[in-house]
């Protein structure tokens, strides 16, 4: 199958059976979503929804935790992976975004990525989700799924699967097709062991194809 042709394969089920994906991760505005987002690095979004409503009602905007301390902030998330930097990350986040973006959560990924805490896939998370930029943040997930089902091609590192990502998917699916492909890899595509068995998308997938559709086959013929 030629790559253009998983593509739309690929657009066509996910628009159809997941047209309105969404983050999992609870907010109520941008900086929340900001917020939640440097917290969930390497932690699950379960773990950051059962964390951040505290944090939140402590620090309802960016002047209260810019106006905090690491240590404090530490004390409400001290359960998250990494919790000492991310403290720090936070209070240094917004602190700028008082002093640099008067408190309001930018929208430009050059200006985003200058905040403590926040690299590119948090950048575009934020640009695609708040403000609907056709931004693709490559986190594991992404990038293990894109690079399975034939999306990416030789893609080492999450920039480059971003390129490729954004180069074939239409524009207008780009933000869309991050979440389709997060949660594809949290609930079947998993890491250790694909659920191929009861993937609906194994038609167009390149992992299936090679390593998995023989295997199915001989087995049902059992």
């Amino acid at each position: 199958m030629l790559i253009k042709d998983r593509y739309k394969a690929f657009v066509a089920y996910f628009s159809t059976h997941n047209p309105d994906a969404e983050t999992e991760l609870n907010y109520g505005n941008p900086y929340e979503l900001l917020v939640a987002v440097i917290l969930s690095a390497q932690c699950t979004d379960k773990r950051i929804n059962q964390v951040t409503p505290a944090l939140f009602a402590r620090f309802p905007e960016p002047e209260s935790l810019a106006a905090s301390t690491p240590d404090e902030v530490f004390t409400y998330i001290r359960s998250v992976s990494y919790p000492n930097n991310k403290a720090k990350h936070l209070v240094g986040m917004a602190k700028m975004l008082v002093e640099d973006f008067n408190s309001e959560v930018p929208e430009q990924v050059a200006d985003l990525v200058k905040l403590p805490g926040v690299g590119r896939k948090t950048a575009n998370v934020i640009s695609s989700v708040v403000y609907h930029n056709p931004a693709m943040a490559v986190d594991t997930h992404v990038f293990r799924v894109a690079n399975r089902l034939g999306l990416t091609n030789r893609a080492t590192t999450p920039l480059a699967a971003e390129k490729q990502l954004v180069k074939y998917l239409p524009k207008d699916t780009i933000a869309m097709a991050h979440h389709w492909l997060i949660l594809h890899g949290r609930y079947i595509c998993v890491a250790r062991k694909p659920k191929c068995e009861i993937c609906p998308i194994t038609y167009f997938c390149k992992y299936f194809e090679k390593n998995k559709k023989a295997k199915l086959v001989e087995k049902n013929n059992d």
